[in-house]
């Protein structure tokens, strides 16, 4: 799985101009399933991102969690972030997961995200033509990959 995790002051997804998700200040997660993932990447993955210290404390510091500063969550599905751009110019999506695959691991992600932050989590709709608005907040954004565990 990979992720690109941004911190927002806001985030929403709009599908055919209806607006489906809207949270406030926390993380938008755009989510990536390869192929090759499994249960044991949404539990590393979901567990990374609840503990993920990227909101300041009273110094200033990046020392807070989202569950430390009682933020919220949007995860929207995004198989371009494994786009392979090796060869030519069009980008190659092989190494992600088809949808037989990448919608129970999805799906399962969001169960333990909301299980590892105690509360629900917005989503996206998978394979959705989706509308993505951020207020990104720093700007804060960090990559995650659980293939390579940094």
């Amino acid at each position: 799985m990979r992720t690109v995790v941004q911190r927002v002051a806001s985030a929403s997804v709009t599908i055919g101009g209806r607006t489906v998700s809207q949270i406030g200040q926390g993380l938008l997660i755009l989510l990536a399933v390869e192929s090759e993932d499994t249960g044991r990447d949404v539990e590393w993955l979901s567990g990374k991102i609840a503990r993920l210290r990227v909101f300041s404390d009273d110094q200033g510091l990046m020392n807070r969690s989202l569950g430390d500063t009682d933020g919220e969550a949007l995860v929207v599905s995004q198989f371009t972030l494994l786009a392979s751009t090796k060869k030519g110019n069009r980008p190659s999506y092989c190494n992600a997961a088809r949808p037989e695959i990448a919608i129970p691991l999805y799906e399962a992600f969001i169960q333990r995200l909301e299980a590892d932050l105690g509360k629900p989590v917005a989503t996206g709709e998978f394979g959705a033509e989706m509308r993505v608005a951020l207020v990104n907040d720093g700007p804060v954004t960090v990559i995650i990959d659980t293939r390579r565990k940094e």
